[in-house]
């Protein structure tokens, strides 16, 4: 008969994450080798490993990947039960593991996450910020629970729930020649010098997406950080195309001038990645059930 504990499973799903038992044990304040005992029968108790050893980590082989969702569904359901039997859920707690693009991580993140911390101060929110590509790959492999991202995601496994829309703008600095055209046409655009996000990166699709609209110009620079291309158009080394919500303060301030592009569709949808066979727990219930994520 299988009896494989909480501790098993929450060793498991750690070492999953973090792809070493040293460190899930550091996580879960076990010894390193408490950690690896437990890890050890419980791969003894299914009768096969779930990990494949790959250049001194852990990577989950195809068992462990199958097992992965089962164990962290089971761990939440197992802490749920306590907190019913306990308190009849009346205090919502535990972690919520969110994965936020680059806008919405720097720029929007008291509109994603504002109320929600604010009423439910026990909950540890685990934000992890990076391009589209990586979250998306988060919620695949399962270490997030939930993903908010400016770019188009399609996969079958991925649910994609519209949040709001979101708007950017071609942007140079105030004494560039085309800040200081009338009546700018998509022609004025030849041989202009870009500074674009990284490949991965929705604010790059959207970019490449305009560009195809314009006459041919100069890539002169790639970043991967918002914050860098916007100083890199103060600092004069070419135009960009950045969301409005990041630039709006340089504007003001006279750094930055948008540039009337009204021949270009600089709008853009943001969305809510959610796993179709993820469980959906009461923290993520309650996360979701706020007005603006509904459909």
């Amino acid at each position: 008969m299988i009896n494989i504990s909480p501790r098993q499973l929450q060793v498991f799903v750690q070492v999953a994450l973090h792809g070493s038992v040293r460190v899930a044990a550091g996580h879960l304040h076990l010894t390193q080798p408490a950690a690896s005992m437990a890890l050890a029968e419980m791969e003894r108790q299914l009768d096969a490993p779930v990990f494949a050893r790959e250049r001194g980590r852990l990577r989950l082989n195809a068992r462990g990947r199958e097992l992965l969702p089962l164990a962290q569904e089971l761990l939440e359901r197992h802490a749920e039960f306590g907190q019913r039997g306990s308190e009849g859920m009346a205090t919502l707690a535990g972690e919520l593991r969110i994965g936020a693009s680059n806008t919405v991580g720097n720029y929007r993140v008291g509109d994603l996450l504002g109320a929600f911390v604010r009423a439910h101060p026990q909950v540890a929110i685990r934000l992890r910020v990076a391009n589209t590509e990586t979250i998306a790959a988060g919620m695949l492999d399962h270490s997030l629970d939930v993903g908010c991202v400016e770019g188009p995601v399609a996969h079958p496994l991925l649910e994609v729930r519209p949040w709001r829309d979101d708007l950017l703008v071609v942007c140079a600095p105030p004494d560039h020649p085309l800040a200081r055209r009338r009546g700018l046409k998509a022609a004025d655009f030849a041989g202009a010098r870009w500074v674009l996000r990284e490949p991965g990166s929705a604010t790059r699709a959207t970019s490449e997406r305009v560009l195809s609209q314009l006459p041919p110009g100069e890539t002169v620079m790639e970043l991967d950080q918002i914050e860098a291309i916007k100083q890199a158009v103060i600092a004069g080394l070419g135009i960009a195309c950045l969301p409005v919500v990041a630039v709006t303060d340089a504007m003001a301030a006279g750094k930055l001038k948008a540039l009337k592009t009204p021949f270009l569709d600089l709008r853009r949808k943001l969305s809510l990645l959610l796993h179709r066979e993820k469980y959906r727990g009461a923290l993520l219930e309650v996360f979701l059930e706020d007005p603006k994520f509904k459909i």
